[in-house]
C-alpha cells in the first residue's frame, strides 16, 4: 500500500473541511466586469482576495487548486499590505471580459517599491501565461516604459477570467491593483509626470535659490536646507520609481536601499538646518548637544543596517524620532520669543501630521488607508513644509534686516551726538589756543634775549666740541690699532704658545666662529664638489654649508675635518687638538679631562684619533709655521 506524503494528507484534509462548511460559509468573489463607460477600477475588499503562504513554498498549481479556493479571503480593507516580510503573498481578482468594448485594458500596480512579483495571466482554456516584474529586475524588462508595474489584458472572450499575482517584498507594500483602459491610463500617466515636473522642479527652484543665498551671504543654514531639499528629493524619487526610470535604471541592487541613503541624509540635514536657523546652541545650549546626540545615533544605525542587517532599512518608522526634534525645537525656541520659528513651526507640523499618518497605516489603521490619494499625502506635506521653511529663512532674514537698520539708525544718532560734541570741542579748544598764543608771544619775547647769550656760548662749545672730535679721531686710530696689535698677539699665542681654555675661547668663543674658521680653511683655495668636481655652489640648509648648484651634493663645514661626527662641542675640540699639537701628543686623557670638563674616556678615544692623525702627518708638520694646529684639520 503506497504511503501518502505529507502535502497530500494536507490537501484531502483542506478538501474535507471545505465540503463540510463551503454549503454555509463560502461566498463567491465579486468580478470586475470590462464595460465601454469604464476607464478605471481600483480593486478592493471583496473585489481581491489575498492568501498568506508563511513558509513560502506553495505553487501556483496548489494555490489554483480546488483545495484552497476557499482558503482565499476577500481583503478586509481597501488597500492589503504585505505585512509580514517573511512571508509570501497570493493575490486574487476576476475580470469579466467583454469583446464587444473596443478599448484596451490593463491591470496596474500602484507601488512601486514591490520587490517580486510573478504574475499569472489567464490565456483561455485553463491556460496561463507566467510574467514577473518588481523593482528587483532591471528598468529594460519592463513591457510598459513606466514607474509602475503593468501588465495587458486580453479581451477576446466574453468570460470570467482569474488572475493571480504572487507578491514577495523586503518592506511593507500596499497592494493597489487598478484596472485601467489604455486611453486612460496614457492621458493619467502624462498627467502625473507633468505634476512629478512640477513637484521635482520646486525642490530644484528651491535648492537653487538657497544655493545662491549661500554663495552670497555664507550662511550655512542656506547649504543646509539646499541639501536637505535634495535629500528629500532624492528620497520621494527612489520611492515612487523615478529614480529608477531615469538614474539608475540598471542597477536594481542599489534601487533597493536608495531611499534608505537619502532618508538618513534627510534627517541629518533637517537636525543640521534646525540648529543653524534657529540658534539652538546660543539659545539652547542643552538642547543642541541633545541634537548632536540624536545625528550621532542616527547615523550610527544606518551604518549598522548597511553594513550587518539591511533590513533594519525597513523600519522608517525611525525617522519619527530626528522628526520629532526638530519639530519641538522649534516649538521651545518660539517660546522663547524668536519670531521666524512660527513658519518652522508651521512647515514642520504639516510634516508631523502626514509622517504620523502614514506611521499609522504603516501600523496597521486600516480605515485610513485611502490608496493612491494616501500614497502621496506625504509628498504634498513636503512640499507644504519647504514653503513654510522659505518663509521661515525670509523671516530670519527679514529680521536680520530690521536689526541692521536700527543699528543704522543708532549709529546715525550717535554719529549726530559726535559731531556736536566735536564742534563744542573746537570752540573751547579755539578759546584756549587763543590764550595761550598770548602767553607764549610774551614768552618769545624773553626767549629771544635768553637765545643771543646762548649763541655766544654755542659758539664758543662748537670750537671746544671741534677741538674734541679732533683728539677723539687720534685716540680711535691709536685704540684700533692697539686692538689689532691685541688681536695678532693672542692669535700668535693660540698658534704657537701655551695657553689656557679661556684664553682660546676668546679668539674660538662659540660654534659659529669655529665654524667660519673651518669654512674658510676648507675652500681657502676655492670651492670644488666632492662628486662631480664642479665649482659653482649655493648655500645649504646648514650655515655656511655648499650646495653643489648641478648635482645637488651638499657638504657642511665640518665633513671631510676630523671634526666631523664629534659628540664634543666643537669649541673644545678645537682646543683639545690645539693641546695635542703644542704638546706633541702628550699631553695624559686625564688632564684633557681636567681642563675640558669632559669625561676622560671621551678625550681618550678622540685623542687617540688626532694622534693617529698627527702620527700619519708627522712629515708635514715639521714644515708647518706657527699655525701648524691647523694642518690637522682636514682630511
Amino acid at each position: 500500500m503506497t504511503k501518502l506524503s505529507t502535502k497530500n494528507c494536507y490537501i484531502i484534509l483542506i478538501t474535507f473541511f471545505i465540503g463540510i462548511f463551503s454549503s454555509s460559509n463560502s461566498v463567491a468573489q465579486e468580478p470586475v466586469e470590462i464595460k465601454e463607460q469604464l476607464d478605471q477600477h481600483i480593486f478592493s475588499f471583496g473585489q481581491i482576495e489575498m492568501l498568506e503562504d508563511r513558509s513560502g513554498k506553495l505553487s501556483f498549481k496548489e494555490v489554483s487548486g480546488a483545495a484552497f479556493n476557499q482558503i482565499f479571503k476577500p481583503s478586509s480593507v481597501s488597500t492589503p499590505q504585505t505585512a509580514r516580510m517573511a512571508s509570501t503573498y497570493w493575490y486574487r481578482i476576476r475580470i469579466k471580459t467583454n469583446p464587444g468594448v473596443e478599448k484596451n485594458f490593463l491591470l496596474e500596480f500602484f507601488d512601486q517599491t514591490i520587490d517580486h512579483i510573478t504574475a499569472y495571466v489567464p490565456q483561455g482554456n485553463g491556460r496561463y501565461q507566467v510574467k514577473q516584474f518588481g523593482d528587483s529586475y532591471l528598468f529594460s524588462n519592463r513591457e510598459l516604459r513606466h514607474k509602475n508595474f503593468e501588465i495587458p489584458v486580453l479581451n477576446h472572450n466574453e468570460e470570467v477570467q482569474t488572475y493571480y499575482f504572487q507578491v514577495k517584498s523586503s518592506q511593507i507594500a500596499d497592494v493597489i491593483i487598478v484596472l485601467r483602459s489604455v486611453n486612460w491610463f496614457i492621458g493619467y500617466a502624462l498627467d502625473e509626470y507633468f505634476f512629478f515636473g512640477i513637484f521635482y522642479g520646486m525642490i530644484l527652484v528651491f535648492s537653487f535659490y538657497n544655493l545662491i543665498m549661500f554663495i552670497a551671504m555664507r550662511q550655512r543654514q542656506y547649504l543646509y536646507y539646499v541639501l536637505y531639499n535634495l535629500s528629500v528629493g532624492l528620497f520621494e524619487m527612489s520611492t515612487d520609481g523615478i529614480a529608477y526610470q531615469y538614474l539608475w535604471p540598471s542597477s536594481p541592487a542599489w534601487n533597493q536601499i536608495a531611499y534608505a541613503f537619502f532618508l538618513c541624509a534627510t534627517s541629518v540635514f533637517a537636525l543640521l538646518f534646525t540648529r543653524s536657523l534657529l540658534f539652538v546652541e546660543a539659545k539652547a545650549p542643552k538642547l543642541n548637544k541633545f541634537i548632536l546626540g540624536v545625528i550621532s545615533l542616527r547615523l550610527a544605525f544606518f551604518c549598522y543596517s548597511l553594513l550587518f542587517q539591511q533590513s533594519l532599512f525597513n523600519y522608517k518608522f525611525i525617522e519619527f524620532i530626528p522628526l520629532s526634534v526638530a519639530f519641538f525645537t522649534g516649538i521651545y525656541i518660539y517660546n522663547k520669543g524668536y519670531q521666524p520659528a512660527r513658519f518652522f513651526v508651521l512647515g514642520y507640523s504639516f510634516l508631523f501630521l502626514g509622517f504620523i499618518y502614514k506611521l499609522l497605516i504603516m501600523l496597521g489603521v486600516a480605515w485610513l488607508n485611502f490608496g493612491a490619494l494616501s500614497y502621496y499625502v506625504l509628498s504634498f506635506c513636503f512640499v507644504m513644509e519647504m514653503i513654510f521653511l522659505s518663509f521661515a529663512i525670509g523671516d530670519k532674514v527679514g529680521l536680520l534686516k530690521k536689526k541692521k537698520e536700527k543699528v543704522q539708525r543708532l549709529m546715525i544718532q550717535q554719529m549726530t551726538m559726535n559731531a556736536r560734541l566735536k564742534d563744542t570741542l573746537n570752540q573751547e579748544l579755539e578759546q584756549q589756543v587763543e590764550a595761550r598764543t598770548k602767553e607764549v608771544f610774551h614768552k618769545s619775547i624773553i626767549i629771544e634775549a635768553k637765545n643771543s647769550e646762548l649763541q655766544e656760548a654755542n659758539d664758543l662749545l662748537k670750537q671746544q666740541a671741534e677741538e674734541i672730535s679732533r683728539m677723539n679721531v687720534l685716540l680711535a686710530q691709536d685704540n684700533q690699532e692697539l686692538q689689532t696689535n691685541v688681536e695678532k698677539v693672542s692669535l700668535d699665542r693660540v698658534m704657537s704658545a701655551d695657553v689656557d681654555f679661556e684664553e682660546f675661547s676668546r679668539i674660538y668663543p662659540d660654534k659659529e666662529q669655529c665654524n667660519l674658521f673651518l669654512s674658510e680653511l676648507k675652500w681657502r683655495n676655492g670651492y670644488a664638489c666632492r662628486k662631480c668636481k664642479n665649482t659653482h655652489y649655493y648655500p645649504g640648509h646648514i650655515p655656511l654649508s655648499r650646495r653643489c648648484s648641478k648635482c645637488a651634493y651638499e657638504e657642511s663645514v665640518t665633513t671631510y675635518t676630523i671634526f666631523h661626527n664629534t659628540r664634543i662641542p666643537i669649541n673644545k675640540a678645537f682646543y683639545m687638538v690645539f693641546l695635542l699639537y703644542t704638546t706633541k701628543g702628550k699631553i695624559s686623557s686625564h688632564k684633557l679631562s681636567e681642563l675640558l670638563n669632559i669625561r676622560q674616556s671621551t678625550c681618550w678615544t678622540y685623542g687617540s684619533r688626532i694622534k693617529l692623525v698627527m702620527e700619519e702627518r708627522k712629515s708635514k708638520l715639521k714644515k708647518t709655521n706657527k699655525n701648524g694646529w691647523s694642518a690637522l684639520v682636514l682630511d
